[in-house]
């Protein structure tokens, strides 16, 4: 591990990953477990949803493209409920579009990031907004 990714130590984070693509799911994992966190993944909302009850995650990953319900939808419920309302969500598009951003935004998402983030957007990421959970 070098100096900055001890700086930014993200082991034992839990991170949920909702996206329909099987890909994505196991490639996000793969990486996201490989730097010492906990993952469950779930293909789309309404899975989601039971997920994070009984999951408990630090942070969400969240596709917004995703069938019957999308992610922006999700992001909504998310942010209803009790229970997950302070959780980070961020969004996960195939594109950096102004309009996915501010969509995803006004639904109370945390951050926006292109799909297959690169490891050291993911540290960055994960370190940002669940290090202040964990101190409080």
């Amino acid at each position: 591990m070098s100096e900055q990714e001890q700086e930014m130590d993200i082991s034992g984070v839990k991170i949920a990953i909702v996206d329909d693509a099987k890909t994505i799911r196991m490639m996000m994992s793969h990486t996201l477990r490989g730097m010492g966190c906990e993952v469950e993944c779930a293909e789309d909302g309404y899975k989601a949803l039971g997920l994070l009850r009984r999951f408990k995650p630090d942070l969400i990953f969240l596709d917004i493209t995703m069938p019957e319900l999308d992610g922006y939808q999700t992001c909504t419920l998310i942010r209803n409920a009790e229970d997950t309302r302070d959780t980070p969500v961020v969004m996960l598009s195939s594109s950096d579009g102004i309009f996915d951003i501010a969509k995803g935004q006004a639904r109370g998402a945390t951050a926006h990031v292109t799909k297959i983030p690169p490891e050291s957007v993911l540290r960055q990421l994960i370190f940002n907004h669940t290090r202040q959970r964990k101190v409080a």
